[in-house]
């Protein structure tokens, strides 16, 4: 099901009774954090999406967690379970020529998906009912102070829209935005992001424009790590099988979403910077303050009544998670299609998204599970990857217990592990330098004459299926 915008997407939720309406007064200093967090680490029912209708200081009610489970996630685009994303994507990339009628239409019906993906433009929009243009102001927003350490508010949830300079090429990321004050935000693009790349393009003010909420696909595609080129907005559409509808932003010439509950327009300019941070981060830890862009707003444009669309990151797991989960599922056909013997692929929550990716393969030539790790790391952001963990076809890439037996018995250090250098996440607090540092590539397979063992693999301790049979099928007989 495609969703036009983030209330309809939550009243799904309520509907469902995956929401739960918080009516006492809540302060967004610190307050809702320590709720949210409890919540998103709950297990099963506990866990679910909050609306806070009662905010200390604020008109508009605060939305969060909305995507913070595997089951929200997929609903968010518009499939039962994640893994239909990449059945969606793998159909997508079947290159081979259909033979029979039937084969052809399904084909072209796959096809038409990404030609009705293309965004729709229109002259009217909820998220310009109310347009404040003089004077524009972020004091109305309940704009969270997440974690004692945090430098101020920030607002961790946005659809950053910007454009390059010299293409002309949109792109839409997620960056954190601290407020600095009521007319000031700190951009935080990272150095390997879309954003950050349009403004090194420039030399004059650069256009941007920040939507809060809209279609959750877009709200998704923002914080995936599309290859450059892709469109997010054309993405978001085929993710959700409607173009997204779009609308002339007041001051800046940008297009933002219709459907979006609040949009902030304005510039940044290339030659100004200010210390940004630090932050809890999705790390466990603060990130360190640096030097940022800074976002300087014209214009301030809503629906009548708004949400107001936010997460918190910090220690997994944490809504964030369920984000960087779907892009494992949604890309994993394509790593398949580059690398043919990957099976199975998992980035868990306790390597938060960079530090871990554990990687199945079908292994059939001396090196290959080195070759595996080297190609992963030059596609695109897997090159800040830290460690990559390759195990055998047989071997269940989500089991970590599995995983951690093989990954400990199965190397040895001198012949298994391969170091070398390149690319960090920006917010690696034990790279060598910001940005630069060493990486891991762990074989974990069996090994065997490929590999030119001096002694024997042993077999693993296996019962027969004689005897696992008989033991199902008399497990009540044993009064267990």
């Amino acid at each position: 099901m495609a969703w036009h915008d983030l209330r309809q997407f939550v009243d799904h939720l309520e509907r469902r009774g995956r929401l739960r309406r918080v009516s006492v007064p809540v302060s967004r200093d610190l307050e809702i954090t320590e709720i949210t967090d409890r919540v998103s680490k709950a297990s099963g029912d506990a866990n679910v999406a909050l609306l806070f209708e009662r905010v200390d200081g604020a008109e508009m009610p605060v939305v969060i967690n909305a995507f913070g489970s595997a089951e929200r996630m997929a609903w968010a685009l518009g499939v039962d379970r994640l893994d239909d994303l990449g059945e969606r994507v793998a159909k997508l990339l079947d290159l081979t020529l259909p033979g029979t009628f039937a084969e052809r239409w399904r084909k072209l019906g796959t096809l038409l998906d990404v030609v009705k993906a293309a965004p729709r433009h229109v002259a009217t929009a909820p998220c310009q009912e109310i347009v404040e243009t003089q004077h524009p102001s972020l004091a109305g927003l309940p704009v969270l102070r997440c974690w004692p350490g945090d430098a101020g508010r920030f607002i961790t949830l946005p659809c950053v829209f910007t454009r390059d300079p010299v293409r002309g090429q949109r792109n839409v990321g997620m960056y954190r935005l601290q407020v600095f004050d009521d007319q000031t935000l700190g951009m935080h693009w990272q150095i390997h992001k879309g954003g950050a790349e349009h403004e090194r393009r420039g030399d004059d003010r650069m256009p941007v424009a920040i939507a809060l909420g809209g279609d959750p696909a877009l709200t998704y595609a923002a914080s995936a790590p599309l290859p450059p080129g892709v469109d997010e907005v054309v993405f978001a559409g085929w993710l959700s099988g409607a173009g997204v509808e779009m609308v002339r932003a007041r001051t800046v010439d940008i297009e933002v979403p219709a459907h979006a509950e609040i949009v902030l327009e304005g510039y940044v300019d290339p030659a100004e910077r200010r210390t940004e941070g630090p932050f809890g981060d999705h790390t466990g830890y603060y990130s360190l303050a640096r030097d940022y862009p800074v976002f300087h707003l014209t214009a301030v444009t809503r629906r009548a009544r708004p949400f107001y669309p936010t997460t918190i990151v910090g220690r997994p797991p944490q809504e964030d998670y369920w984000l960087g989960k779907a892009t494992e599922r949604l890309f994993l056909p394509i790593i398949k299609m580059m690398l043919p013997e990957v099976v199975d692929m998992n980035m868990p929550a306790e390597g938060v998204f960079h530090n871990l990716v554990i990687v199945s393969i079908r292994k059939r030539y001396p090196g290959h599970a080195r070759k595996v790790m080297t190609a992963l790391w030059g596609m695109g952001l897997m090159a800040l990857a830290k460690t990559i963990v390759v195990v055998s076809d047989h071997v269940d890439a989500h089991d970590l217990s599995e995983v951690a037996w093989r990954a400990t018995g199965n190397i040895d250090p001198k012949r298994d592990l391969m170091i070398l250098e390149g690319p960090m996440d920006d917010l690696d607090h034990a790279a060598l330098r910001h940005r630069f540092g060493g990486k891991l590539g762990v074989d974990a397979t069996e090994k065997g004459p490929l590999d030119d063992v001096a002694q024997a693999w042993p077999d693993e301790i296996v019962m027969s299926d004689e005897i696992r049979e008989r033991v199902t099928r008399r497990w009540k007989d044993y009064g267990l």
